[in-house]
């Protein structure tokens, strides 16, 4: 009988113990550079450039009166790391943007404006394509922030701040290849965005504006993005008749109607459940104070959807729709299906 197959997939001769012992010197390598990055950060040379290349960004982007941007730039791998810097600088409320060193030869210098603050990446420092950049911001004095693996190297020297990696080897058994040096940049990059978004008081609802589409945005949804309001909601009179409560609440189509006072406060709602339970004759000529349900389960406005969906699933008994009240009075209606709809789950 053939032996059944395995989703093991065994490359050369199948040594799978040396590949974790590869992987686990990698990360642990790559682990006590972050270390020695945390350690440089706390204290000494690398804490005061640290606030300094933070300090510029806030200048070019941080109030409401600036306009400028950041401008991320790097070679190679560090290009990468930069690319991805950009990104999560943006999405965290500071306006950045990638320019790649070659194309900035060719005319892409004119994205970078006296306004703007760039970043540099180099490891080596060194880096030749960097060169135009690093002059055009000298020329017009943009500031410039370094960040390299070499103190004393031309970008390092040229640049208004430096932050200068501390020493920590490869992960690449050739010490070549960047890994390290690379992990490092990223978390410096991430730090620095994280500093800037604390700064600004940047806030869930921020964010949500800054990321409308995917998962993020869903479960940042709030029960207002997504209500019912003005003359969408089925609102009626205690002393309507019941003949115009089922008018309503055909017409609306959220299966309740919610019930208001002279002071335009919800004092109950009416539900398919409570007309069956009033199925008795002469329903229809009664007013709707008689037949609602008083003192009605509300949410506020400002929940998150998903807690509505939470709210109204968890209920016992459940219901499939709620208002949302403001001083007693309802501003929205949110349905289950709204939640569904807006892929809140």
């Amino acid at each position: 009988m053939a032996e059944a197959a395995t989703n093991v997939v065994t490359t050369g001769d199948g040594d799978q113990s040396g590949d974790i012992d590869a992987a686990v010197r990698v990360l642990s390598i790559e682990t006590d550079g972050l270390r020695g990055l945390t350690d440089a950060l706390r204290a000494g040379p690398m804490s005061v450039a640290f606030a300094r290349a933070a300090d510029l960004i806030a200048a070019a982007t941080g109030s409401a009166n600036a306009t400028g941007r950041v401008i991320v730039t790097g070679m190679g791998k560090s290009g990468h790391v930069g690319r991805k810097i950009a990104a999560t600088l943006a999405s965290v409320g500071t306006p950045a943007q990638y320019v790649h060193p070659g194309e900035a030869s060719h005319g892409d210098l004119g994205m970078i404006t006296p306004r703007d603050a760039v970043i540099a990446l180099s490891n080596s420092g060194e880096t030749p394509e960097l060169n135009d950049i690093v002059f055009y911001c000298t020329r017009f004095e943009i500031p410039l922030i370094a960040i390299t693996g070499r103190d004393g190297s031309a970008l390092s020297d040229s640049a208004t701040v430096a932050l200068v990696l501390p020493s920590a080897p490869e992960a690449c058994p050739l010490g070549l290849a960047p890994t390290t040096s690379t992990t490092m940049m990223l978390a410096l990059g991430d730090a620095l965005a994280v500093a800037l978004l604390e700064r600004k008081g940047f806030t869930s609802d921020d964010f949500q504006v800054l990321h409308p589409g995917g998962k993020l945005a869903q479960r940042l949804l709030r029960v207002s993005d997504i209500m019912h309001s003005g003359e969408a909601m089925p609102l009626v009179g205690l002393e309507d008749r019941m003949s115009d409560v089922l008018i309503v609440m055909t017409a609306k189509r959220h299966g309740c109607a919610g019930v208001v006072g002279p002071d335009g406060r919800l004092k109950g709602v009416i539900t398919d459940g409570d007309l069956r339970r009033h199925m008795e004759n002469g329903l229809v000529e009664r007013t709707a104070a008689n037949v609602m349900t008083p003192n009605p389960k509300t949410i506020r406005p400002e929940a998150l959807a998903a807690e509505a969906l939470a709210f109204m699933t968890n209920s016992r008994p459940r219901f499939n729709g709620v208002f949302a009240v403001r001083d007693g009075a309802p501003i929205g209606f949110v349905h289950l299906h709204d939640c569904l709809a807006a892929g809140v789950a």
